[in-house]
């Protein structure tokens, strides 16, 4: 049916007028118009293209509410790749960038910079050709990243095209930026969550990553996700001879960018605008852990270049840890599945860097005399490296005489039996390996990705299988029924028949796996590569003496002793034949000889955010004769650095060791 030339133009009209109240509403945060008159426009445009859906292109208005679930997401491949950040920390560390960029430009005067707040979201790239959005995608390994286009036009603050100006004059245009969720969005986006009983996310960065990675774009259309553009990929456009006019057009083009960018010029005004920032941080609606420096000159950009995957131009300026302060409600004690008695700070909840703080662990009982910590302290919280909390002081002065001291337990709080703390260890433990806490936390390690991967058995439920008394050991998994698992919480048919062929499939995992699921002491999935790698059958490492163990690298006298326990306990004894029994397979690892292999001889340190877990790289890496080691040192050969790499790429620099990516690694091997 053909379309009538009027109905074209009046289609065409609601859509700019869509836009254009989209753009102040969601970009300029100033509506000029009432919810309800944006509706009727709205409702007429959808009736338009009801009745006439050849008008429907996907950049209409309408196609925001997202589109059918996908299998899964296709990988795009960045032009230019999307390069991660060195990072400083302090004033004279960014005087030692400063001194670097004037070295390099070969000039004394002071350098023209452009700073923005360091979003703490998801880095996602858009591909506008023609001025029409084609390509969303996420940064991934900087080279390779996942094609989420259908859950990026679902953002509102992402325009679907540019004007016609700028599609006339920039065929193809990529724009880089980042994917956040506001601190108030973020709260009542959890308060949904918990009410339609699904659990709340950790905080805002995680929710913006996992709403944008969803197969499910309907889900995403839900989510508050805002976009703020950072840069372009391309410093070669006409008309757009630095980063600060660059983002000037971007803005006019209805990007939202955020309001602290701005150009300033040398490095006093750089440290003034840092502290600035640093002191608004609180009092901001969204996460932020520093400052981008860019040097605001393309050209100048060029002529500095990269080193590794990081441009000598830019730097990440971090703020020190956040703290804030708390009280101490409660110390109580945790057993671990090695029977290590933990004292853990139950504190009044407190957000510190954007995450609610409700527990620290105190360590062991030499913490507790140094901090000279009582319940009902108030304390100083800081988040180490943003991420573990850490009771760093005691507010001495703020008691009032009503605190109480706490002493280790003498008995397991778990089991009632005697604590002891081994002689040159900082630790107490409890010796009972029936204990339920440890059966507990030995199911749920047993379980977990790096060791038997059993897809569905979390915490809670290895709690209830310990408690329930159908689970004794780790070995007792096998041994579940569909009949046993129906009277659980929660556990319904389809969740039975779920966890039991994932319990099957948990068989047939690699020796190095299994050998971190038995939870030796000392033996964690890098002593458990090189056990494997060096006897290659697990009857081997069984039957191994202390010689033999300790001329395994990495295993020393401690270790090597651990690994004898553990085998020469009758109760671990039992858990192993039962293990053989249910079906669960003890492979050989590799061959015997590897002398030929491409990677022979040669040690790879892993560091920063890869497309596949570090573990995956690690078998590569190992399956080719190479040698995987925790840290870098003069003997590292190469260091495969992922997205975020940090310190150890720092490192690697220093010491000259070949810094490779995912594609290197694929052309070594």
């Amino acid at each position: 049916m053909p379309i009538p030339e009027k109905i074209k133009e009046e289609y065409s009209r609601l859509v700019e007028k869509i836009e254009y109240h989209n753009r102040l509403y969601y970009v300029h945060d100033r509506p000029e118009i009432s919810d309800a008159e944006y509706d009727r426009f709205y409702d007429r445009l959808l009736q338009i293209e009801k009745e006439y859906p050849g008008l429907i292109t996907p950049e209409s208005p309408s196609q925001r509410v997202g589109a059918a679930p996908l299998p899964s997401f296709e990988t795009h491949t960045h032009r230019v790749r999307m390069l991660s950040l060195q990072k400083v920390t302090t004033p004279e560390e960014f005087a030692d960038f400063d001194r670097r960029v004037h070295e390099g430009l070969e000039t004394a005067e002071p350098v023209e910079y452009v700073i923005e707040p360091k979003l703490d979201g998801l880095a996602v790239e858009l591909v506008y050709e023609k001025g029409i959005l084609t390509v969303g995608s996420t940064r991934g390994d900087g080279t390779r990243g996942e094609n989420v286009t259908p859950n990026i036009r679902t953002i509102r603050s992402i325009p679907l095209r540019l004007s016609e100006e700028a599609a006339a004059k920039y065929k193809r245009l990529e724009v880089r930026g980042e994917v956040i969720i506001h601190k108030g969005a973020f709260e009542r986006l959890n308060r949904a969550m918990e009410k339609n009983g699904s659990a709340p996310f950790a905080n805002p960065r995680n929710a913006a990553a996992g709403s944008l990675r969803q197969l499910d774009s309907k889900i995403t259309a839900t989510r508050p996700l805002v976009f703020y553009a950072y840069g372009i990929s391309d410093i070669n456009l006409p008309g757009l001879p630095d980063q600060f006019t660059a983002m000037q057009f971007l803005k006019s083009e209805g990007f939202r960018i955020n309001e602290y960018m701005e150009k300033v010029v040398g490095i006093e005004q750089v440290r003034e605008k840092f502290e600035r920032l640093e002191t608004a941080r609180p009092e901001l609606d969204y996460e932020i852990d520093g400052m981008v420096v860019k040097v605001n000159d393309f050209k100048s950009q060029d002529r500095l270049g990269e080193i590794s995957r990081a441009p000598r131009w830019a730097i990440a300026w971090k703020f020190s840890a956040e703290e804030a302060e708390t009280i101490v409600e409660d110390i109580i004690f945790s057993v671990g599945r090695t029977g290590i008695i933990t004292p853990v700070a139950k504190l009044k909840p407190v957000r510190v860097s954007g995450v609610t703080v409700s527990n620290a662990s105190l360590h062991n009982e030499d913490e507790i005399k140094t901090l000279d910590i009582r319940i009902g302290d108030t304390v100083i919280i800081k988040r180490a490296g943003d991420v573990i909390p850490d009771v760093v002081a005691v507010i001495t002065e703020r008691r009032d005489g009503s605190e109480r001291a706490v002493t280790m337990p003498t008995t397991c709080p778990s089991c009632g039996s005697e604590v002891h703390r081994p002689e040159g260890e900082a630790a107490h433990r409890c010796f009972n390996a029936a204990c339920p806490a440890q059966v507990i936390e030995r199911v749920f390690h047993f379980a977990s990705k790096d060791a038997m991967d059993v897809e569905g058995l979390g915490g809670k439920l290895a709690t209830q299988l310990v408690e329930k008394k159908l689970v004794h050991d780790p070995s007792d998994i096998y041994y579940l029924t569909r009949e046993k698992l129906l009277p659980l919480e929660l556990m319904a048919d389809k969740r039975a028949q779920n966890l039991l062929d994932a319990v099957e499939v948990s068989k047939s995992r690699e020796l190095p796996n299994i050998i971190v699921a038995l939870g030796i002491f000392g033996v964690g999935e890098t002593a458990a590569r090189q056990l494997a790698s060096h006897f290659r059958d697990f009857d081997a490492i069984r039957s191994a003496s202390f010689e033999e163990l300790v001329s395994v690298e990495g295993i020393g006298p401690i270790i090597a002793q651990s690994i004898i326990d553990f085998f020469a306990n009758p109760g671990n004894q039992e858990m192993i034949r039962k293990l053989k029994a249910a079906g669960v397979v003890f492979p050989s690892y590799g061959t015997a000889d590897s002398g030929d292999k491409p990677l022979s001889g040669k040690t790879f340190v892993i560091t920063g955010t890869l497309s596949q877990p570090r573990d995956h790289f690690k078998k590569l890496i190992e399956m080719a004769g190479g040698k995987v080691a925790g840290s870098v040192s003069a003997k590292t050969d190469y260091l495969l650095a992922g997205e975020k790499a940090g310190s150890k790429l720092e490192k690697a620099e220093k010491l000259g060791v070949k810094v490779i990516d995912e594609e290197a690694l694929g052309q070594l091997i």
